[in-house]
């Protein structure tokens, strides 16, 4: 039986020093004095724990955060409270990949992306939460509390970013950091009702632990409740290293009115179809867009039948690699204290790992039939996700394998591709469950470096029709 608790919505906005505003707000207001950056450390930790007990979505604290906050150093979010995934080094700090196959040691230095988003100016609250090495799209484990919705606690944050979603749609912080290597941006934003956006490949530094890899799969970035965070750390990114293969973006301020070609599909391209909460989301925001006056169009990629397994292998082989090379992360770390999605991840792959050759010509191949798809057309419509956010334990690492998977496959039908072949995405959102007020977002693809145009068309949607706030549900 479901209870109040699992239906509960669960936000810490209040009068405070954060108040209702956005990453760009609250730095606007650090810097005109009518905030200070330590009261801003102060009341966003105070809003965490408020919520934390709830929501669990934070792995590790900064100790005297509050402390250390002085919005002296410049940037475009200085003194903004933040927090950093547990996959990623801050110095200082443990980084456990939500795994308890090992017992994290402290990090010696930051990551390449933490001193890149430290150059903006944000104070790092902590670090959070993340299920095993981000493999699965919900924030859950075998044995610790999973990672709750704020807008109904009985339902998945996703994945793999789920803990800095729950808290940015909460209002603990205004911003977290996220990356994505199959969705894990775009899932927690679509699921928590913000806005997420894989950003190109080598739009910021590259990843650390992914850039060593055949075909590297993951951008960092961050979750916010608005486009104009989304934008403005991308500026803020760019001015601390710009990558000079992609063309410079600056900051995109608004919508630029310009008429867009923009392609949609409603069930993905290997044969998944949306649910028709999620396709009602998609169809509404194809006639928004054509009463503003965009050209709107049905798509239909052909990607290579085999995509869906190629994908699969390849993340059996990561789950493989970690499990071989997993001391180099802890010297304690047995690969038997995997979770049971991990340890599937693995054994498939053995049993198929003389196919990897194939799989990686294919897979990099991708982007010719990717290609293709966007003659003609500036930036391609679709779901987020195949069906609406799940109930905790749908997608939990205890679920068998075989049955696991498959749901996963079910459920994760649109995201891997734009990670295949580094092109940007951005998910927004569109619309609620009429059951439960559950966001449902849709996501926009596009061209490599063409995040102007992905974040004009966001904050096109966000003006006709702000985005709904977890204050008012």
């Amino acid at each position: 039986m479901t209870t109040f608790e699992e239906r509960a919505t669960v936000h810490a906005f209040r009068d405070d020093a954060l108040g209702e505003h956005d990453a760009v707000g609250l730095a606007r207001a650090i810097r005109r004095g009518e905030v200070g950056a330590a009261e801003a450390a102060r009341d966003a930790a105070e809003r965490v724990r408020a919520v934390e007990s709830r929501l669990h979505a934070v792995q590790v604290y900064v100790d005297d955060a509050q402390g250390h906050a002085t919005g002296a150093g410049g940037g475009a979010f200085a003194g903004v409270p933040t927090f950093v995934k547990d996959n990623t080094d801050h110095q200082d700090l443990p980084t456990g990949h939500g795994s308890e196959a090992f017992t994290p040691g402290v990090a010696r230095r930051h990551a390449p992306f933490t001193r890149q988003f430290l150059s903006s100016g944000v104070t790092v609250l902590g670090k959070t939460r993340l299920p095993e090495f981000g493999f699965s799209p919900t924030t859950e484990y075998e044995t610790a509390e999973p990672v709750r919705n704020p807008w109904k606690t009985g339902c998945s944050a996703g994945g793999s970013s789920g803990g800095s979603a729950a808290l940015v749609a909460a209002g603990a912080v205004p911003i977290a950091h996220a990356n994505d290597g199959g969705g894990s941006i775009r899932i927690p934003a679509a699921c928590c009702g913000l806005v997420g956006l894989k950003p190109t490949r080598g739009r910021v530094v590259p990843n650390a632990q992914s850039r060593r890899l055949p075909l590297d799969l993951v951008s960092d970035g961050i979750v916010s409740r608005s486009v104009r965070d989304t934008a403005a750390f991308l500026a803020a990114a760019e001015t601390h290293w710009r990558n000079p293969k992609l063309p410079p973006l600056g900051l995109v301020e608004g919508p630029s009115g310009r008429r867009l070609r923009i392609g949609f599909l409603l069930d993905s391209p290997n044969g998944v179809h949306a649910d028709t909460t999620t396709r009602t989301a998609v169809t509404e925001t194809a006639a928004t867009l054509e009463r503003l006056g965009h050209t709107v169009e049905p798509v239909a990629p052909a990607l290579d039948p085999h995509f869906t397994r190629d994908f699969l292998t390849y993340w059996g082989m990561l789950s493989f690699l970690l499990g071989t090379s997993g001391r180099t992360l802890g010297p304690d770390f047995d690969r038997r204290g995997m979770d049971g999605l991990s340890r599937g991840l693995r054994e498939e792959y053995l049993k198929n790992w003389r196919r990897t050759p194939a799989v990686l010509r294919r897979l990099k191949r991708t982007k010719e039939a990717y290609a293709a798809a966007f003659r003609g057309l500036d930036l391609i419509l679709t779901p987020v996700l195949a069906h609406t956010t799940p109930p905790i334990g749908h997608l939990a690492p205890t679920v068998p394998y075989p049955a696991l998977i498959e749901r996963i496959l079910a459920y994760v039908a649109f995201t891997p591709v734009d990670n295949v072949v580094g092109t940007p995405s951005i998910s927004v959102p569109a619309a609620r469950t009429t059951e439960d007020g559950l966001p449902v977002g849709v996501m926009f693809s596009g061209r490599p470096g063409s995040e102007r145009t992905l974040l004009d068309i966001a904050y096109a949607l966000e003006a006709d029709r702000p985005f709904r706030r977890i204050q008012d549900a």
